[in-house]
């Protein structure tokens, strides 16, 4: 997207400041219901409430400017904007299955769709199948005559393994099939999946569309039909929609959303820069670089990265990694991402939960997000970190 419309969208569109007082901040319109002055607004509201002010569990004014930049963001029709990114993925889902119906998702997805999948759904009678969504064939191969969506993840979020867009699409054009993609990684900033034919775009919105740590927010970006079936079934239905409060600091940080995302992509190709060679580092996973094996894809569907990447270092023993994470002092641990601050998840920290299996990936494990500090500072606890090793 040319960085004119770009810079459109995120400063003036679905902004009608003489409505409010010509103020340059939306107002929060934090109210429950609306009132009609007759009956003919009434019936109007009545007979499409996606696009008139009735109750704000369903269309509140200060959501809807936020539907409208975040559809413009991902080149579609219209949007829906939800409590958590799990209840758009959710709502998308349960929207286009039935009992009976299957579906097919690309391997090692969000936990929740994993467990939306595993746990929820089969009550219901709705099976599933798990596919290396690296191999087009296997993709082809899980499709069953019942099968009705084909739900994509690229990259996911911890080793980053990347599906052909283009190619999904048409395979689940010839099967009839719903195509679906959470694309929190890349944000709208770094890719557009519906320029590849994909049907639903998905998003944690808590992450690089809020980008402050502070709003628990999901995103569906959809044509207009999808988005008024998911809207009238359910989304009114199950109530998982955005507080108008939280709506207004989604907002506020989709000003600055591609200088925050830019800036984590360039700082964490710096650090992968420097790791990359690095005696105690075995393995780096991100989509750019060079020993990543789908790198050539990543760079045809992708723009950026983001600041999200992965390293398996090399380390004596656990006691030497988990020394390595205790001396980290400049990365928060903590789940997410696209927030200012750096974070980490050490793969070792969910070895030995009483309860629990070790996870697959090794001990020596860590994902790392960079956020909006000075790279150099956060090189410089790594590398000190590392004399643990």
């Amino acid at each position: 997207m040319p960085d004119k419309d770009l810079s459109h969208i995120l400063t003036h569109l679905g902004e009608d400041r003489s409505q409010y007082f010509n103020a340059i901040a939306p107002p929060v319109i934090q109210t429950s219901n609306f009132a009609f002055e007759n009956l003919e607004q009434f019936r109007a509201a009545f007979s499409d409430e996606l696009h008139h002010h009735v109750y704000s569990r369903g269309n509140n004014p200060t959501v809807q400017i936020l539907r409208e930049k975040l559809a413009a963001l991902e080149g579609t029709e219209d949007a829906l904007v939800f409590a958590s990114g799990a209840a758009a993925i959710s709502a998308a889902v349960i929207a286009n299955v039935k009992a009976g119906e299957h579906v097919v998702c690309q391997q090692a997805p969000y936990s929740w769709t994993n467990a939306l999948l595993k746990k929820f759904l089969i009550r219901f009678g709705v099976e599933h199948t798990f596919v290396d969504g690296t191999d087009l064939a296997s993709v082809r191969a899980a499709i069953r005559s019942n099968t009705r969506i084909l739900f994509l993840e690229s990259p996911n979020t911890m080793t980053f393994e990347i599906q052909d867009l283009r190619a999904c699409a048409d395979i689940a054009r010839e099967h009839g099939l719903v195509t679906m993609i959470d694309n929190s990684y890349s944000s709208p900033v770094f890719q557009n999946p519906a320029d590849f034919g994909i049907d639903i775009v998905l998003h944690s919105g808590t992450k690089y569309i809020n980008g402050h740590s502070d709003v628990v927010a999901g995103v569906l970006c959809a044509s207009r039909e999808m988005v008024k079936k998911i809207f009238e079934s359910e989304l009114m239905t199950l109530g998982n929609m955005i507080a108008p409060h939280d709506a207004a600091l989604v907002l506020r940080g989709l000003r600055t959303l591609p200088l925050r995302v830019k800036r984590s992509d360039e700082s964490a190709r710096f650090i992968v820069g420097k790791l990359e060679n690095h005696p105690k580092v075995e393995k780096i996973w991100h989509p750019f670089h060079h020993t990543f094996p789908q790198r050539e894809l990543a760079m045809q569907q992708m723009r950026g990265c983001g600041g999200l990447f992965s390293v398996q270092f090399k380390a004596g023993s656990m006691q030497n990694m988990e020394a390595f994470v205790h001396s980290i002092n400049r990365f928060l641990m903590a789940v997410s991402w696209g927030g200012h601050e750096s974070l980490m998840i050490p793969t070792i920290g969910f070895y030995n939960i009483p309860g629990r299996d070790n996870p697959p990936m090794p001990w020596t494990f860590v994902r790392f997000y960079i956020g909006l500090e000075d790279p150099e500072w956060l090189w410089e606890d790594i590398e000190l970190a590392m004399e643990h090793l």
